[in-house]
């Protein structure tokens, strides 16, 4: 027996039974391996209805059955895709995969918002629903390019005569041309910053209802302005933008779940980045 030990064809038959068992262990190659593709008939009936939306009638048995065999054919390529790993390096198939992950791992189903969780959200975000000021007024514009050095004298002057006649003056004599309204209706901060200039609208801001005050400078000249109706800014009731401030607080509330998901997920992970010489500078600025 211990002579037997030593022989070295008892090694090969001993080794060789090793393998033949380790093999059956492991089964036949993948080229003969066999996996299982199921076709349910719920898969079957997508395929049927995707193809009656297309054509606007149901498939007939052969066309179901190509449908079908296709559907087979896509699994089967997929799978040895995934097999090979293609899908590693190619971005387009990652950013697929990603943002089916995301889709999976939104928050659905969840309960709408009360009344006071939209009106903390419009409390805490108060600048994206602010109503800016409004403004109506009239204005005579004075040109610098027309008058030169006069054009100081000539807008005193101007107002004087403007104080004089109040709010219903006629302007028309004392104004230059410009292809802006002479009265502007009740109107937003940002639609007379639009014509005049923000210069122009921050001043006009500041002027006090009621009287002919100026002039105020704008990239055009000067102006004379009788502010007619002013409304402050404020911070809208929640009723006034109940579906703007409902559509806001689904999209937070959907990139907060997807962030929590991620968080989630990214913690079974242990990320090493390995920084190429040189970058670690740069990425720290």
């Amino acid at each position: 027996m211990r002579r037997l030990l030593h022989e070295p064809l008892v090694h090969f038959f001993v080794l060789g039974a090793a393998l033949f068992g380790l093999f059956a262990l492991v089964g036949r190659p993948s080229a003969e391996r066999q996996e299982r593709i199921v076709v349910t008939p719920g898969q079957i009936k997508n395929l049927a209805a995707t193809f009656a939306r297309t054509w606007q009638r149901p498939p007939t048995a052969l066309e179901l059955d190509a449908l079908i065999e296709d559907h087979v054919r896509d699994e089967v390529y997929a799978r040895e895709a995934a097999a090979l790993g293609l899908e590693r390096d190619d971005v387009v198939v990652r950013r697929r995969l990603r943002q089916k992950m995301e889709f999976l791992t939104e928050e659905t189903g969840a309960p709408p918002p009360t009344d006071e969780e939209l009106a903390a959200f419009l409390a805490s975000h108060a600048d994206a629903y602010r109503v800016e000021p409004r403004l109506a007024f009239r204005q005579v514009y004075l040109s610098r390019d027309r008058r030169g050095d006069a054009v100081e004298a000539d807008a005193r002057a101007a107002l004087a005569r403007l104080d004089a006649q109040g709010p219903d003056a006629d302007v028309s004599p004392l104004a230059d041309p410009l292809l802006l309204p002479d009265a502007v209706a009740l109107s937003s901060r940002r639609d007379i910053a639009r014509l005049f200039g923000e210069p122009f609208t921050a001043r006009l801001l500041e002027a006090a209802p009621g009287r002919w005050v100026g002039p105020i400078e704008s990239g055009y000249g000067l102006h004379l302005v009788y502010v007619q109706r002013r409304e402050e800014g404020r911070l809208p009731a929640l009723n006034e933008v109940r579906d703007a401030v409902m559509r806001d607080w689904q999209v937070a509330r959907r990139k907060e779940a997807l962030e929590h998901a991620y968080r989630a997920l990214r913690d079974h992970y242990v990320v090493t980045i390995e920084r190429p010489p040189g970058t670690g500078d740069v990425a720290a600025r």
